[in-house]
């Protein structure tokens, strides 16, 4: 009977020892557990904080993508705008040259007219001089 209670005291401390260990590796686990939870939850942070930082970025993107397709539209009206009155000026521009050509055309018919005008009236000056010289010189003769 002493030999079983010395047995039996012998597994009742190995049980303890037992016992004590793993309430000390418990303790320890939840204590690694703890910190893990912690360390998670500070990720956790940093990952919420750096998706609030990126969907704020994204909306400011988006404003100043919205902000440059209105400037965008609105230079492409006033290009649109510009090419119209390009079209016009070149419009108006062809149909000045066409007036210029026209002008130009009558001008040269003028003058080849006022040439053969002055053709004519050079000659009949050079005649009317020679018939002046002539009776010039028949009045000499007759004085």
């Amino acid at each position: 009977v002493a030999m079983e209670t010395v047995s039996l005291e012998h597994q009742i401390q190995s049980v303890q020892r037992h016992i004590a260990f793993l309430k000390k590796e418990q303790m320890e686990l939840l204590h690694d557990l703890h910190l893990e939870i912690l360390r998670l939850q500070k990720h956790c942070s940093e990952l919420t904080h750096d998706l609030e930082m990126k969907e704020l970025e994204a909306r400011q993107q988006d404003v100043l993508d919205r902000e440059l397709e209105e400037k965008c539209r609105a230079m492409e009206a006033q290009l649109e705008e510009k090419e119209k009155d390009n079209l016009e000026l070149r419009k108006e521009l062809r149909h000045k040259e066409t007036l210029v050509a026209a002008l130009r055309s009558s001008l040269r018919t003028k003058e080849r007219r006022f040439l053969e005008e002055l053709k004519r009236r050079s000659h009949r000056v050079t005649i009317l001089d020679t018939e002046l010289q002539k009776q010039t010189e028949a009045a000499a003769y007759l004085s």
